[in-house]
This record gives structure tokens, sequence and C-alpha cells, in this order.
């Protein structure tokens, strides 16, 4: 078999249904995930056997990469397709044998109100310092909101940005702005080790694509500080649990100190879900925290577990809790009450919301 065509093939056909990704794991056929459903493609390929799994994976790599697969047993990457489409992908070992996850990452950037996101996240372009995150479980377009914050900042300010990414993912066509795409592993060794190299190199504008480890956080913030606007991930279900995962990234000593820091600089927090739409497709419900005085002051005290009550009494401030997120897109007929209870972190409060 002819791996090299056989991989084309199907992304192509990830291409023209488009799916967000494409899985190829042994014992079952390629899999297309539409609008969050799984759809096996067994007209295209059967069941995939390990030899199946390794030849397709390989096929996507260059020799370098196959050794450092082979070494650490799982890579992340990405791949263009016939400049067709991008995708992210992961491959990884299960069972001693190779299989991957292939994310499709569409070529044009889509806007804040394209995507359904809250309008007041406009706002979240135009400071020229301070620390925002985007948070959420994985496969939530946590990636693409971040996209779109700095896409705009591309086209309406003048400034310079650059992206520390594993791997990077949406390519950028410079307007306004220069924009310095880093790759890790490529471009650098590590997120930190890049992150603390643009105090060097002038930037305006700090995107790290994720926070996975405590000195990443500590410079991310320190960028934050001294004059820097710098946007990130998380992988948490809310604006609360992430302080606790950053905080509780430090030693104990550490944490005064943290939560001062994160008071300070800390502009808000965007937890997101995709939730299936009753006309199909998938649209964002999203938790808003802005820090305000109130919310800076409860960080600083240690009192995070008092930062649900402020979001859920802070409308004014723009500022919305998960639930009442969820509960205007069921009166608005944009997502149906099952759906929404399984994206909830409360269901018996969206219940009674959604009356």
């Amino acid at each position: 078999m002819n791996y090299q065509d056989q991989i084309k093939k199907l992304l192509e056909h990830a291409v023209k249904e488009q799916a967000s990704d494409l899985h190829l794991s042994v014992g079952h056929p390629p899999t297309l995930r539409i609008a969050g459903r799984l759809f096996p493609l067994a007209k295209v390929m059967k069941e995939l056997s390990p030899a199946d799994t390794q030849g397709l994976a390989f096929a996507l790599l260059q020799e370098e990469q196959k050794q450092r697969l082979l070494s650490v047993k799982e890579l992340d990457f990405s791949y263009e397709l016939q400049e067709k489409s991008r995708f992210r992908v992961n491959i990884f070992l299960q069972r001693g044998n190779f299989a991957a996850a292939l994310r499709q990452v569409p070529s044009r950037i889509p806007t804040i109100e394209e995507l359904n996101l809250p309008p007041l996240l406009h706002k979240f372009t135009t400071p020229k310092q301070g620390f925002i995150l985007i948070t959420g479980p994985s496969s939530q377009g946590k990636s693409t909101t971040l996209a779109a914050l700095l896409d705009e900042i591309n086209h309406t300010r003048t400034d310079h940005i650059i992206t520390i990414e594993d791997p990077i993912e949406y390519i950028f066509e410079a307007d306004r702005c220069i924009i310095d795409q880093r790759e890790v592993y490529q471009d650098t060794l590590s997120f930190d080790r890049a992150l603390r190299s643009t105090f060097r190199q002038d930037p305006d504008v700090i995107m790290v694509g994720e926070m996975r480890d405590a000195e990443t956080m500590a410079i991310a913030l320190q960028a934050a500080e001294t004059g820097h606007l710098v946007f990130s991930t998380l992988h948490t279900n809310s604006a609360p649990q992430s302080i606790h995962r950053i905080v509780g990234a430090f030693p104990p000593e550490y944490q005064i100190q943290i939560r001062a820091q994160l008071s300070g600089a800390l502009l808000g927090v965007v937890s997101q879900r995709l939730v299936p739409r009753i006309k199909g497709g998938l649209i964002p419900a999203c938790e808003v925290m802005i820090t305000t005085p109130a919310v800076a002051n409860l960080i600083r005290e240690n009192k995070i577990h008092e930062l649900p009550l402020v979001i859920e009494t802070s409308a004014e401030a723009g500022m919305t809790s998960l639930n009442k997120y969820l509960a205007n897109l069921i009166r608005t007929k944009e997502v149906a009450l099952e759906n929404a209870l399984s994206y909830s972190l409360d269901p018996v409060e969206l219940r009674t919301l959604a009356r």
C-alpha cells in the first residue's frame, strides 16, 4: 500500500467534510470528527492494522521527526496539505502500536464575530500590557480564540507580535504588525527558553501557546508586569480553577508573591466550551472574568473560592458565569437543554436558570 497517497486521500476527505479531526487507531477504520461526533471512513479504508497506522503516521514525517518519535514515544507537529489546509498532528503509542490524532486548522483566521464569541473580547485587544488567559478543556477552541484576538491586533495596531507554539497552528499574514512565530523544537528548545529570549526581541505582544510549568508561568507574569501584553492558555474548567492552577504550580513560599503578581497583571480569563447547536455545528459557551479591584483583592488575599459569586453578580462589568451563558443559549434556541446540561459545571442551577 502507498501510505503517502493514502494519508493525503484521508486528509482530503477531512477537508471536504469540514471535519475538525481525523483519528488513526489500530482496530478501527480512519475516523473523522464532525461537529463533535465520530464518523468512521470504512468505505475509504477498512480497520487499520499496526502496519497501517505506522505507515500512515510515518508518511507525515521527515527523518529527524521519525527519530524523535521513536526516542520520546510521542510527537506534536504541524502538517500542510498541498497548501490547501494545515493540520496539528499528535502521533503516540498505545499498547505498543502507533496511533495519531490530526486536528484541522482553517487556513483563514476567523473573527471574534464569526466565532460567536462575546463582543467584550474586543476589549482584550486594546491594552498595552497585562495578562490574558483563554482556558477550557482540550479541543474547545482555545487556540482559535487566541488567533482571532491576535489577528485583530494585527489589523488594528502597529506592534511586534511574537508567538511561541507547539506546534504552530494558524499562520498569520502580517498586516500592520510584525509577527514572528516560533515553534518549540524547531525554532527553540522550550517554552520557557523562548519566553525568556523575548525580552531581547523587543515585542509588544507575546502569545504563549500553553503554560506547562511554573517557570513558564513565572516568566509570562514577569513579561506582563514589564510592559508587554501576554496571552496564553490553560487546560482548566473555570476562571477560579485557573488561578488555583497557576498559584498551585509554585512552592508554598512563593505563592503569596505569585498571587500579588497575578492580582496586578491579570486582565481577564475566558473559559470556553464548544456546544453542539440545534441547527448543526458548534457554538462557544463562555465564562468571562474581568480583573476588577474586587477580583484583584480576592486573588491577593487568597479568597479564590469567592470569585464565582463576584463573576455571577458583576454583569455590569462584562462578566458572566458559564451557566448564565448556557441559559441564554437555551433561551435563544441555539442549544438544546440536554446538551447544555452536559457542559455545565452545575446542572441543577442551570435547570433553574433555563426556566
